[in-house]
């Protein structure tokens, strides 16, 4: 009859370092701005609406009225305007506004790409 050794490691407890997202710091800096809620509301009707869309729409104007950009800069004022109408959280309409903004300065790049 044969032996059979076998070997048992001790099983040690070892911590996993858990990373968070940039989406999921983002997320949660959003909803710790909800006491600056009114700020952000602010920001986005007036800010949003009486500074950057002007400037998206005098771009599309002046670069060749291009009937494809204006629903995208309609769309994107109404949905930050839309967000912040509803009362939602900040952790929505942070991320709304941001995302609007960032169509607004696509429109703008683009416009001027098509100039050339």
């Amino acid at each position: 009859m044969g032996i059979t050794l076998q070997n048992n490691p001790a099983r040690t407890y070892s911590e996993k370092q858990t990373s968070v997202s940039l989406w999921k710091k983002f997320i949660l800096w959003s909803e710790a701005q909800e006491e600056n809620r009114f700020l952000w509301v602010a920001l986005a009707i007036a800010g949003h609406g009486c500074v950057f869309t002007i400037l998206t729409v005098i771009t599309i104007v002046l670069t060749g009225n291009h009937f494809i950009f204006w629903p995208f800069a309609i769309g994107a004022m109404a949905a930050s305007l839309i967000s912040n109408l509803a009362a939602m959280p900040t952790k929505v309409t942070i991320p709304i506004l941001f995302f609007s903004l960032l169509v607004d300065l696509a429109i703008i790049v683009l416009c001027f790409s098509s100039m050339i």
